[in-house]
């Protein structure tokens, strides 16, 4: 099948269902249908196209089927296949939906070899052949078939012999070609090896039948061998020693040089002999003289007689004659003649592992071969349990797949795992930190690495060292929910694992991001208060600088004081102590007109303010919008690109999509700690700071003055206030009172 599956689906083919979920649509997984047709999927609606083996919430060995070539990633192909094959193993797919590690002969479809091979395995555990066969009964026969004589394995041990002599010979082949592990662990081999041996033996066997049909090349038999040997061990000094005393006899002054000088002597005579040494070895095997036969005892080189001893015993004596108590040189020629033959025959010795000429003698290569057969037997018996060892195998296989498929295509195809809050096989476990649980946690191989690519998913990113005794393991989790003032590197936590495992986590690296608009909205006023205390903090530092410099100094001054004055000379006036500095009467006047001018300043901005009138409030909204939109701009824009993707992507995962995490997910994702239902509170805190209350006070009466200046200068008191009775008029004296107006004139 190609790479990418057609786009647009062809009449007959499989109809998906898709939910819209974080951002992208992802394919539901529901019926076995939909497993079997996996394949016809496009890759492009995939949420993953790769995902690694390690560091995942999932079986390893399930993975490890599945991850056929080995690379330690799954990627598309293999886990078709994997879909594929199950759902051809499998009477009904719909057996991988409902999960489960057992299974029964009769949900195997009829055309697989698994069927009988599990009505087998229920057979060796002792159950019916119509009971459902469990993982444990699988993976108990693997276990037990390592102890059994045969295993499967194509490997033989010693113990799988039952005869002596074919167990010496497997233990022989061992020595010689090299040991495999069998399945429980002890040593044996295999056909390879056996095979190498029998043919070594048999090009041994070969080369001694030749020697045995040439009485020539064994003219003392068995002990031509050791002849030879002899003779090979000597040959080089002995031809040495003739050649030298050829030299002698062509010149006889050349004698003194030919044998040893003194200083040679001297120089063994200096410390203790030993006759093997290699400077007493190096001297000639006898004194030189012209025409001189060689000695083969009495007057020979210690370092050499035993060797010559073993050459009359072995070779002279029996070749040349017992009465010879030295040879000359044509003697010698003879006895490299005589013995040529069985030389020849030696040097053509085939080459093997088995060891010397005198190691594998013929009765001993005759034994070996005599127990081939048993041997080669052995291993066919023990390979032809190799099939049912496959089956088991695959028995293994579709027990997992059956447990272990749906949920990895749940985490894979689509993250509905994840997005149901049902616990992804990327997530970790959960960390407690600052107040709040995080979910979203995931293991991490380098942490400065995975953060060059994390951050791309503008997510509060806290890297973690996680120890527990010797153990360690570096996790990132994502704070989506809450604030990020108090998150800072070197703060401590509490991470649990997926199997409830408590570990120490320190946080060690922080990608800083926020997690909500409310947040970015306070976020300048917060950066602003911090900012002023940082300023005041360094006044009062330098401050309190300037007033340690001051008091020390007037502590050195008081501890000179009963020093001498240095004396006055005539006509100078007496050095007068120097008074501190006064504040001049000009500086106090410019700073009188500093702060007149600011609070003119204030006041001008106040009643410019205050003669808005009703466009106060939307004033101090719009103050509120210029300080805080432009954070808020920005959280928004960050929260709606944060996604899960580079998070894994960092991690080893190949993610088709941007997975986004929504606010309402960061929620919860990232839950703040909260009382539970019913709980009551004593709202009174002996040790709350009293200094609170005057601030609550002071705040409550700017606002009640500033909605009065409001309601004054819009008029609202007027209109809502009852009006107050007027008196009547006074008329003036003299003036005539008004014409009063009735209702009918």
């Amino acid at each position: 099948m190609s790479a990418d599956a057609p786009d647009v689906a062809a009449p007959g083919r499989h109809v998906w269902e898709f939910a819209r979920t974080g951002g992208v649509d992802q394919v539901l997984i529901r019926r076995g249908e939909d497993i079997a047709h996996i394949g016809q999927l496009d890759r492009k609606l995939w949420v993953a196209l790769a995902c690694p083996v390690q560091g995942l919430e999932f079986d390893s060995r399930t993975l490890a089927l599945i991850d056929t070539n080995n690379d330690g990633r799954i990627r598309p192909p293999e886990l078709i296949a994997a879909c594929e094959w199950a759902c051809g193993e499998l009477r009904d797919a719909q057996r991988l939906i409902t999960g489960g590690d057992t299974l029964s002969p009769d949900d195997i479809a009829d055309h697989s070899t698994l069927q009988a091979e599990a009505r087998r395995i229920l057979r060796i555990v002792g159950k019916d052949e119509a009971a459902a066969l469990t993982l444990e009964d699988v993976t108990g026969r693997s276990e037990l078939l390592a102890s059994l004589r045969f295993n499967g394995d194509g490997v033989i041990t010693p113990a799988t012999a039952e005869d002596d002599s074919v167990r010496t010979v497997i233990e022989r082949i061992i020595q010689t070609q090299g040991g495999v592990a069998d399945r429980s662990g002890a040593m044996g081999i295999q056909r390879a090896q056996a095979e190498a041996f029998f043919q070594q033996a048999h090009a041994l066997a070969d080369w001694q039948a030749r020697a045995v049909s040439d009485d020539a090349t064994m003219p003392l038999g068995e002990a031509t061998l050791a002849a030879a040997a002899a003779l090979d061990a000597v040959e080089a000094k002995v031809d040495d020693f003739f050649a030298r005393c050829s030299v002698a006899a062509f010149d006889p002054q050349a004698v003194p040089a030919l044998n040893p000088a003194a200083a040679a002597y001297d120089a063994l005579a200096g410390s203790a002999i030993d006759t093997h040494s290699p400077a007493l070895a190096a001297l000639p095997l006898a004194p030189v003289a012209p025409g001189r036969t060689l000695p083969m005892a009495g007057r020979v080189n210690p370092a050499w007689a035993g060797a010559l001893t073993q050459l009359r015993e072995r070779a002279v004596a029996p070749l040349l004659g017992e009465a010879l108590e030295a040879i000359d040189e044509g003697q010698w020629a003879l006895l490299r003649e005589r013995l040529a033959p069985c030389r020849r025959w030696l040097a053509s010795r085939p080459p093997t592992r088995l060891g010397s000429a005198a190691d594998t003698p013929p009765d001993k290569l005759e034994t070996w071969l005599a127990a081939e057969a048993a041997v080669l037997a052995l291993l066919t018996q023990d390979e032809a349990e190799e099939a049912h060892n496959q089956r088991l195998v695959d028995l293994e296989r579709l027990l997992r797949f059956k447990r272990d498929l749906y949920r990895l295509l749940r985490n894979f195809v689509s993250f509905e795992d994840f997005y149901a809050r049902r616990g992804a096989i990327f997530q970790a476990g959960r960390l407690y930190l600052d107040g709040r649980s995080c979910d979203l946690v995931v293991r991490v191989a380098d942490a400065k690495k995975h953060a060059m690519l994390a951050g791309l998913a503008k997510t509060c990113l806290a890297y973690c060292e996680c120890t527990r005794g010797k153990d360690k393991q570096t996790i990132v989790a994502a704070f989506t929910a809450g604030d990020t003032d108090f998150l800072f590197v070197g703060r401590n936590g509490v991470f649990y694992d997926r199997e409830g495992k408590d570990w120490d986590a320190t946080i060690t690296q922080l990608i800083d991001n926020p997690t909500s608009v409310a947040q970015a909205f306070v976020a300048p006023y917060k950066k602003f208060i911090r900012l002023v205390e940082e300023q005041v903090a360094k006044r009062a530092a330098a401050s309190e600088a300037t007033a340690q410099a001051s008091l020390s100094s007037v502590a050195t001054t008081v501890a000179t004081a009963d020093k001498a004055v240095p004396p006055v000379t005539a006509g100078q006036p007496a050095a007068l102590p120097k008074l501190p500095g006064r504040i001049d009467v000009g500086t106090v006047a410019a700073l009188g007109v500093a702060m007149g001018s600011i609070s003119a300043v204030l006041v001008a901005m106040f009643t410019k303010f205050v003669d808005l009138g009703p466009w106060i409030p939307i004033a101090l909204v719009g103050v509120v919008v210029a300080i805080s939109g432009p954070s808020m701009l920005i959280a928004w824009i960050k929260l709606r690109q944060r996604s899960l993707g580079p998070i894994l992507d960092a991690s080893g995962w190949a993610i088709n999509g941007r997975m986004k995490v929504s606010v309402r997910l960061g929620g919860s994702l990232s839950r703040m700690a909260k009382l539970p239902p019913g709980a009551k509170r004593v709202l009174q805190d002996p040790y709350a700071d009293r200094s609170s209350g005057w601030l609550v006070g002071l705040g409550v009466l700017v606002v009640a003055g500033a909605l009065t200046v409001w309601a004054w200068r819009t008029g609202w008191l007027e209109r809502h206030l009852p009006q107050a009775v007027q008196p009547p008029a006074t008329v003036p004296s003299g003036a005539a009172p008004a014409a009063v107006q009735t209702p009918g004139g």
